[in-house]
């Protein structure tokens, strides 16, 4: 029998914490599973609590929503709140009688504000606050620091004569990814839990958000992403191997992204620019998920490294971002990459301050490596701040470059 999840602390509880002191509603939004329940409930464990993934609650709060809102015990969370988007109306409507903090925490599996069933705008009354799976810093029970160090330019080289981490211990970590379900379970039943996790979504959650004809599609092009995670989006080559319209494969794309399961990253740029490409990339939000579709098993690691590496690239960017939630919620995240195919995985920007990650799976790095960084920094001029390349190596070493500095990756979550 499988162990039952392990309770883990979430760095976003402190952020949970202060909004409800000033703001109405808050909603933690993030995907199924990723543990948002969990968070609020034992965050406030007397605080009334009702789920909409019940259906006959579900059903009253459809028929009535404005009803169902004044029945409610004050304060109140209420679970999965995109299975009812009518009820955000009747919330507005009474907090604007009410505005006292903390009233109303909501919960969604998808980005509320992309649901065309939301006619109705919460600003000034809502905070929104977004749960990713598990980072491995989190895992690790460690603060994840990492973010936050390297933003303060407080990153030192370091040279480290252990051997490290095992190297087979991280192809395991992108297999299982952040869910709290699956990485208590052996390799092969967190690929079945994946696997479910994929069909629960498909026949429920997408008729929740978006009208679709057949839902199977958006399956098969989830599974066709998988393979192209942390590539450029290609829509029409998408559509011509899945014998969609483009159109079609839009909609299913933003499909996927309120259900938080992927996210468009977008190029960064310039105005007065005109080398760079200006299309976004796709990353899976969780690397586990991505490799049980695109069928990654740990002996894969050295044959199919291309798509290890992708993956790799994917895992970081997510747990960058994931960290940004509790550390500096005003950061943007971009990728580069310019006419001449020259390339940065990440690039963090704080108004004009700019940062440049770059990912690699080998344990050796050498000065080439930091061209991208090289070429972003002349982009930025004095705007930019520093870059890192993640490399799988032990030490923390400097580039040709001093602005630039090899990082292991197990940075992220040993600080």
């Amino acid at each position: 029998m499988d162990a039952p999840p392990a309770l883990f602390d979430r760095p976003l509880r402190a952020e949970l914490q202060t909004a409800l002191t000033d703001t109405p509603v808050v909603a933690l939004l993030g995907p199924r599973q990723c543990g948002k329940s969990t968070l609020v409930r034992t965050f406030a464990p007397k605080r009334a609590y009702v789920s909409l993934d019940e259906e006959a609650l579900l059903a009253t709060a459809r028929r009535d929503p404005t009803g169902f809102i004044a029945s409610l015990p004050d304060p109140v969370t209420v679970d999965e709140v995109q299975r009812a988007p009518e009820l955000l109306r009747a919330i507005k409507l009474v907090v604007d009688r009410d505005r006292r903090p903390g009233r109303f925490i909501v919960t969604g599996s998808a980005n509320l504000l992309q649901l065309p069933a939301l006619s109705e705008s919460l600003a000034g009354r809502m905070q929104i606050l977004h749960l990713h799976p598990l980072t491995a810093a989190e895992q690790a029970r460690q603060p994840g620091a990492f973010l936050r160090t390297f933003l303060d330019g407080k990153l030192k080289s370091e040279i480290k004569t252990d051997p490290g981490e095992d190297p087979s211990a991280l192809p395991a970590r992108l297999l299982a990814g952040g869910f709290p379900e699956p990485i208590t379970r052996s390799p092969v039943r967190a690929r079945v839990w994946h696997r479910d996790y994929v069909r629960t979504l498909i026949e429920r959650d997408v008729r929740d958000v978006a009208r679709v004809k057949d839902a199977r599609e958006v399956a098969r092009l989830l599974e066709l992403l998988s393979l192209r995670t942390a590539e450029l989006l290609n829509i029409t080559a998408l559509g011509n191997e899945l014998d969609l319209r483009r159109e079609t494969v839009d909609q299913y794309l933003a499909i996927l992204e309120r259900l938080f399961l992927i996210r468009r990253l977008s190029p960064w740029h310039r105005h007065e620019s005109k080398r760079l490409i200006k299309t976004p990339k796709i990353h899976f939000l969780d690397s586990g998920l991505a490799a049980t579709l695109a069928g990654l098993a740990s002996a894969d690691w050295l044959h199919r490294r291309d798509r290890f590496g992708h993956l790799l690239e994917s895992y970081v960017v997510e747990q960058l971002i994931a960290q940004a939630g509790w550390t500096d919620p005003d950061l943007r995240f971009w990728h580069y990459r310019d006419k001449d195919q020259v390339e940065v995985d990440l690039v963090i920007t704080r108004g004009r301050q700019t940062w440049g990650v770059e990912v690699k799976a080998s344990a050796t790095v050498s000065p080439s490596d930091g061209n991208g960084l090289r070429r972003l920094a002349d982009q930025c001029g004095k705007d930019f701040q520093g870059g890192v390349l993640f490399y799988s190596g032990t030490s923390t070493l400097p580039l040709a470059d001093p602005r630039f500095l090899a990082v292991p990756l197990a940075r992220l979550w040993n600080m």
